[in-house]
């Protein structure tokens, strides 16, 4: 997670307005607080802040996995009228599911 997306969610964790702040490159030591950096926002937050992105986005990735290999809603809807629920189930959801099961 970028450096940006870190410091606005930091500020909206405090309830506060996010700074108007600009990054150069990444980098920790090329973030300019445009305001004076109102929430005094330390880089041991932000980096904290970006490890706790990148897990709730991994921890969700069997959810992504599984989005992209349910297929078309208008073949699950054609699978429904042709077969019922419990073939759609069975033929086209649980074997999704059991290839990407939640961690």
């Amino acid at each position: 997670m970028d450096i940006c997306t870190a410091i606005i969610e930091i500020c909206k964790d405090k309830k506060a307005d996010a700074p108007s702040v600009s990054v150069n490159a990444e980098d920790y030591s090329q973030i300019t607080y445009h305001d004076g950096n109102p929430n005094k926002i330390t880089v041991d937050q932000i980096k904290a802040k970006q490890a706790e992105l990148k897990k709730a986005y991994d921890d969700l990735a069997y959810a992504r996995a599984r989005s992209e290999a349910y297929p078309s809603w208008e073949k699950q809807l054609e699978k429904i009228f042709d077969g019922g629920i419990d073939k759609w189930k069975s033929e086209m959801i649980q074997p999704v599911k059991d290839a990407n099961p939640k961690p």
